[in-house]
């Protein structure tokens, strides 16, 4: 397999910052079309290369011309279009209808239980089933089974993240009338706010597009007007996305010049998670638009040792605040404990009781003791809200 020399990387800044992005570098970054030579691809449209499973057979039976394959799809996810298309995923979609017969009940369950729908959408727009990976495996292991030994799945992942990688999923459906979404990236550096982004160096920047990946399963057909995502090819190429995706400027870009990929039942699309995309707008008067969201991450993102963090914040909490009391240590030096005992990051978490606080992201372990601690709280109401704290983080045992 041959690849052409990228010629897109432009000289870097040591840290980016959202107000200076420049419009036209990432134009540069699109239009400077030097991907991967396309050797299994039976044809490409809007520059996204598509892939027919049916004429792959051999290929993926075949372990050297499987692992050309994969590293075909790897090319295309980092210096290609950073998205493509495996059409007839799911020759037989027996299992996507059997699937989609359970995610009903649970949409149904769910909305009866008065539980919210969408955090990222106006109510009543679609519906979404967070952790459906799990509420699909407790409902109907056999189903899920079925669904999940699909080898696509497992092939496209495995090109992306190497072996071992862990799956998570979320159900939305778009009914008629559903707007669409504002451009964005997506997990992990895509849920930060620009500013929380920007204090990362760039390097992270650059790892966290290889931590995740994105992908979506058709449960339903879906025509351009039926809303599918809306994606700009080339676009994870721009070091600077992940502090730049909020600009109007570049969002006007993308409106501007983004496309969609109609999608049959069965079909999937995998993409960078540092491609600029959108839900579209389901303009249609009768089409329930389903997708199975697939979040698959790499295997790589654990610590070594098994800590209990909030039994070591409420142990800390009372000592931080009285030496900060008693001007014994400064802000800089209590934050510096509190990264080093409390948990940091705001997932994995359960959405269905822990949703975003005010972004995309719900409030960490860590910023909650901070804020317990600029707010002065009595140790007792500290030790409480971790209690709390926990157990909307916690799986949900009475969810199915």
């Amino acid at each position: 397999m041959s690849y052409r020399l990228q010629n897109y990387r432009a000289e870097q800044p040591a840290w980016y910052h959202e107000n200076e992005c420049v419009l036209g570098d990432f134009v540069a970054a699109l239009r400077a079309h030097t991907g991967p030579a396309l050797r299994y691809a039976s044809k490409s449209t809007e520059e996204i290369p598509l892939y027919e499973c049916g004429d792959l057979a051999e290929v993926v039976s075949n372990h050297t011309a499987k692992l050309a394959l994969l590293a075909e799809w790897a090319a295309v996810l980092r210096d290609g279009a950073g998205i493509f298309v495996l059409k007839r995923a799911f020759a037989d979609t027996r299992c996507i209808d059997d699937a989609t017969a359970v995610f009903e009940s649970v949409i149904e369950r769910e909305r009866n239980s008065g539980r919210k729908a969408d955090h990222f959408a106006k109510a009543g727009a679609n519906d979404r089933i967070w952790n459906a990976q799990e509420k699909l495996c407790l409902t109907a292991p056999d189903v899920f089974a079925r669904y999940f030994s699909n080898p696509w799945l497992s092939a496209a992942a495995e090109a992306w993240l190497g072996p071992l990688y862990q799956v998570t999923s979320q159900v939305n459906v778009v009914r008629p009338g559903g707007q669409a979404q504002q451009a964005h990236r997506d997990y992990h550096l895509g849920f930060q706010t620009s500013e929380v982004a920007a204090s990362f160096p760039p390097h992270v920047h650059e790892m966290s597009a290889f931590l995740t990946l994105q992908g979506a399963v058709a449960h339903s057909d879906m025509p351009v007007e039926s809303g599918p995502t809306k994606v700009l090819p080339y676009s994870q190429r721009y070091a600077q996305g992940y502090v730049a995706w909020r600009r109007a400027d570049f969002r006007e870009y993308f409106e501007s010049n983004y496309v969609q990929m109609p999608l049959a039942k069965g079909d999937a699309i995998f993409f960078n998670p540092a491609v600029f995309h959108a839900a579209g707008s389901n303009r249609t008067s009768g089409i329930q638009r389903m997708a199975n969201l697939l979040q698959i991450s790499s295997a790589y993102g654990r610590a070594m040792e098994v800590v209990n963090r909030s039994r070591m914040s409420e142990v800390l909490y009372p000592v931080l605040r009285a030496e900060l009391k008693a001007g014994n240590m400064t802000e800089m030096e209590v934050m510096s404990v509190i990264n080093s005992c409390a948990e940091g990051y705001s997932f994995p978490t359960n959405l269905d009781r822990d949703p975003p606080a005010g972004g995309l992201a719900p409030e960490s372990q860590n910023q909650l003791m901070l804020r317990a601690l600029k707010e002065d709280w009595e140790p007792p109401a500290f030790a409480q809200a971790l209690l709390a704290q926990a157990w909307r983080r916690a799986p949900d045992d009475t969810q199915i």
